[in-house]
């Protein structure tokens, strides 16, 4: 009887996954939570596109809002509107079968407090637009005026605060149907919008220029107090526990670095002081969110477009159509699909979940085990943070933070990008040949002429690409790369029409709440930072470290950027560790461009470096292996990784810097060592290498990879005593499989 051979298609790769705190609304509920989101996500692209609503109605009429906004305002609505948003669309606690409809009875004490709590939240939220009249109305706002602080304590901050803490509460406690509106998280939004108001109206008083003073009006550091505290919450309700920590722990140095000795020692700090300036662009409005609410949502409403096309699922089976009939094909589909979406959905955990859920179970069936197939996928994944030009959304954040034009950054992480997945896709081959694996049957894969008359579907990332290389803005380009995906869909199956677009920015504006409160919470750390001058002691500490060794300085610089990132999201872990480690490489003479490079290398890496390696975890809950050997394999996978921001110190031409020649020439160089380390670290080279050949390999790598002539020398002499070596030694019986 002939075996039935079930035909390998992705499908589902570009649905967005469902957390486990996220509600699931049906009728009028859903209908108003989609157009709430989809009306977010398109309010940010006409803002950034600079359009009019008065061109779109062709009435003047006073209240209606002028675009683009004040900056200053646009991030204010940008962050509490994903407050507002992300509290009504994710529970405090995980929903489950338990809090399926008629399974749960709500707790009529903690039901009436929380409509209780309405109140004062209401009540605030009334008392911030009444200021707004009484400014208008010529009222000097100003800290000093004892009555003015009287009605901002108690009508505006006690009765924000009261909601915002008791709601908080009442939500930890309480149990309700995953469908079903939760009155505590409808207080914190509106909490959230009633900290928005107030700040909003007072932007055109004193606010930017008093920050910090005693002039500052109280209710800016009570609304501030209000609004860490919403976006506290929010992040450890889609984004986990290790970030939050990290935020208190920062907040906490705040009021206590003054006892503390050493660099760590910090001038004391007024609890309204800090929290004056915390809400402004020296802390949460500053340059995390400065890029979420232009680049990030921008690529978010662009991935939705590219998901409403099914892009994501023609990735994955042109890689399997490529790659799938190599050894160990499943896996080096892995890298290629995983590093293209990776790139554009800007989480490597998620990106697991997408494309690993497909690839995981083929890489096991094809002979990998569990913790190597995990392995892989957390590489890959993680890699796609790395890849031009999109790079996870950091690329946009470094331009922000450092000034350095987009596509100049773009340009530069192109070597560095090849030589990661060269090392992940050489890492699998030489397991697969070590474990005589063979690829996919041709049966079993799409086909290759099928998967080209539809190569079409790349040309919204090749018009991304070709738009900021022509000089357009990232504004514009993303723009217009976002156009051309709903034009595109018009030669698939998935048309977009009007219904299609509003479901792609309803996607959009789901998908931007993660990462948006992320950039605001990293923002919090941010702010800590630069308002304490902890992380200018830390550049003095670095320095005395680089006047004994800078590679020690390096190293250091490296496991603290690490630590940082551990259990963080991309964008935040590159945000915090940018302003504690960058400054100190800087004044270590390195070059700005390389030691943000530097910084952003090891901070995508902390999602697979253990013991916290949200990559790895998220890959062995599908291969079902430990995480703890999932993570330290896929730390061994990435090896090169961790090697490549050395590189840039030594060898400025990695990152595009300097004459063609010597570029071409440390790139080349670069590559071979690359595939030098991969062979020493799978213990294979045209056959198994004995531990003492994969020593003097490794040591052939680490010369090649330095990037002078002399040591590129030295590392191809090695390597060819070693290839001779081992030719002499593996003949006749002692050959071991697959040398030749």
């Amino acid at each position: 009887m002939a075996e039935k051979i079930e035909k390998i298609v992705a499908e589902g790769v570009d649905d967005e996954p469902v957390s486990g705190t996220q509600r699931q609304y049906r009728g009028g509920m859903l209908i108003a939570i989609g157009l709430f989101a989809a009306v977010y996500a398109a309010f940010h692209m006409a803002a950034l596109n600079g359009l009019s609503i008065r061109s779109w109605t062709g009435v003047n009429l006073p209240y209606l809002p002028r675009f683009p906004m004040e900056t200053w305002n646009f991030r204010i609505v940008h962050v509490a509107g994903a407050l507002l948003l992300g509290f009504l669309t994710f529970a405090a606690t995980r929903l489950d079968d338990g809090n399926a409809p008629g399974r749960v009875r709500p707790n009529p004490i903690l039901r009436a407090l929380a409509w209780l709590l309405l109140l004062p939240a209401l009540f605030s939220l009334g008392a911030a637009a009444w200021f707004g009249t009484l400014i208008d109305g010529g009222v000097m706002w100003n800290g000093i005026d004892a009555t003015l602080r009287w009605r901002e304590v108690w009508l505006f901050g006690t009765p924000l605060l009261v909601a915002t803490l008791g709601a908080i509460v009442v939500s930890w406690l309480e149990r309700t149907p995953a469908d079903a509106v939760s009155v505590a998280d409808l207080v914190l939004g509106i909490c959230a919008v009633s900290v928005a108001t107030y700040l909003v109206v007072m932007y055109g008083t004193l606010m930017r220029n008093s920050t910090g003073t005693p002039f500052a009006p109280i209710g800016i550091s009570l609304a501030a107090v209000a609004g860490t505290i919403l976006i506290l919450e929010l992040t450890r309700r889609v984004a986990g526990m290790a970030l939050v920590i990290i935020s208190v722990i920062f907040l906490i140095y705040v009021f206590v670095g003054r006892y503390l000795p050493g660099f760590l020692n910090a001038p004391a700090i007024s609890w309204q002081r800090f929290f004056s300036q915390v809400y402004t662009d020296a802390g949460i409005l500053g340059p995390t969110t400065a890029v979420s609410s232009t680049y990030i949502i921008l690529f978010i409403i662009f991935a939705a477009f590219l998901q409403a096309s099914k892009v994501g699922d023609y990735f994955v089976n042109f890689a399997f159509a490529v790659a799938g009939r190599a050894r160990g094909g499943p896996a080096k589909v892995s890298i290629f699909a995983s590093g293209l979406m990776g790139m554009i959905n800007g989480t490597s955990a998620g990106n697991v979940v997408a494309t690993g859920s497909l690839t995981i179970p083929l890489m096991k069936k094809v002979g990998y085990t569990k913790r190597m197939a995990g392995a892989v996928e957390a590489a890959a994944s993680t890699g796609g943070q790395i890849m031009p030009p999109i790079m996870g959304a950091g690329a946009f954040i470094m331009a922000e933070i450092t000034g350095i034009p987009y596509t100049e950054i773009a340009v530069a992480a192109i070597i560095p990008a090849v030589l990661y997945f060269a090392c992940v896709y050489m890492m699998v081959d030489f397991e697969a040949a070590k474990l005589g694996m063979r690829g996919l049957r041709r049966e079993e894969l799409p086909k290759l002429p099928e998967m080209l008359r539809k190569v079409f579907l790349f040309l919204p990332i090749v018009i991304l690409i070709a738009a900021l290389f022509a000089g357009y803005s990232v504004i514009r380009a993303g723009t217009l790369a976002t156009m051309s995906a709903a034009v595109v869909s018009w030669l698939t199956p998935f048309r977009m029409g009007p219904k299609q677009i509003f479901r792609a920015f309803e996607s959009a504006g789901i998908m931007s709440i993660q990462i948006i409160v992320v950039c605001a919470c990293a923002g919090i750390i941010v702010g800590v930072i630069s308002l304490t001058g902890v992380g200018a002691r830390f550049s003095n500490l670095l320095l005395g470290l680089a006047q004994h060794s800078q590679l020690l300085a390096l190293f250091f610089a490296m496991c603290i950027a690490i630590l940082l990132g551990m259990g963080m999201p991309t964008t935040a872990a590159y945000a915090v560790a940018a302003s504690v480690v960058a400054p100190g490489l800087v004044n270590l003479g390195i070059p700005q461009l390389t030691a943000h490079f530097f910084v952003f290398y090891f901070a995508v890496l902390s999602a697979i470096t253990p013991p916290v390696a949200l990559a790895s975890y998220a890959a062995a809950g599908i291969s079902g292996a430990n995480p703890i050997e999932t993570s330290v394999t896929s730390f061994k996978v990435g090896i090169a990784a961790f090697v490549v921001p050395f590189m840039f110190f030594y060898s400025s031409g990695l990152l595009m810097q300097g004459e063609w020649i010597d570029i071409v020439h440390v790139a080349f160089t670069a590559l071979l060592g690359i595939y030098l380390l991969a062979a020493s670290v799978q213990g294979w080279l045209f056959g198994h290498l004995h531990m003492a050949l994969r020593v003097l390999v490794g040591a052939a790598a680490l010369a090649m990879i330095s990037g002078g002539w002399i040591s590129d020398v030295i590392g191809l002499g090695v390597a060819a005593l070693v290839f001779v070596i081992q030719r002499g030694i593996l003949s006749g019986r002692r050959s071991a499989p697959g040398a030749e």
